[in-house]
């Protein structure tokens, strides 16, 4: 109980911050459900709660007194495989090619506000674990971390938008995803590579734009 209090208290303006933007999301959402007569992109609901899990993650960790080695690498893995989940709401925005023309502008601005959200908690959830691997990961070695952490995330965006795979299939079905991921890798795969390679480029250089935004004062 003192955990959530302490919790609560030191991140309250960015929880409520958040919290109002996610109840906008949704609001959004069912004025397009009254709209339109239908349930279509209620979906979303279910992609920004998976969004919500590694910024959990790490607010977790950066309220706990003390964590040691182990337990952060334990769970840097399980944060590392929920992660993609949260900037994935971007690519929903292919589902605009199926959108009644009268009421596009609408659903461009519901996906947004759902992509823009997920996009948040990716940065917030990434600013919290660079911060917790400074104190024991090198300078040089943290920049190569951080990189590799963009293309892999970009690169579970596309197993999860084009190959159907969901985060907990790595328990479920190891094989099947394994199987996938090496075939990508030993033959060229042009579509899975370049999407990695732009997607991840606009992850790491938004996230180092913000932080530069940030810490720039008057």
């Amino acid at each position: 109980m003192d955990t959530i209090k302490t919790l609560l208290f030191n991140r309250f303006k960015i929880i409520s911050l958040i919290t109002v933007s996610m109840g906008l999301s949704i609001v959004l959402l069912m004025i397009r459900m009254k709209l339109h007569q239908s349930m279509y992109l209620s979906f979303l609901v279910w992609n920004l709660f998976l969004a919500i899990i590694p910024f959990a993650l790490t607010t977790g960790l950066v309220n706990r007194e003390k964590t040691n080695k182990l337990s952060l690498f334990f769970f840097f893995g399980i944060w590392l495989l929920f992660l993609p989940n949260a900037p994935y709401i971007v690519t929903d925005l292919l589902h605009l090619t199926r959108t009644d023309q009268q009421y596009l502008w609408l659903d461009i601005l519901v996906i947004m506000s759902f992509a823009f959200n997920g996009l948040i908690l990716f940065f917030l959830s990434l600013l919290d674990m660079e911060q917790l691997l400074k104190p024991i990961v090198k300078p040089k070695s943290l920049f190569v971390l951080m990189i590799s952490i963009f293309g892999l995330t970009a690169f579970g965006i596309y197993l999860g938008r084009f190959l159907r795979y969901n985060s907990w299939e790595i328990i479920n079905n190891p094989l099947a995803l394994f199987s996938d991921i090496f075939e990508i890798i030993v033959q060229p795969n042009v579509e899975a590579w370049v999407f990695t390679l732009t997607f991840g480029s606009f992850l790491a250089i938004s996230y180092w734009m913000l932080k530069e935004f940030s810490s720039f004062k008057n």
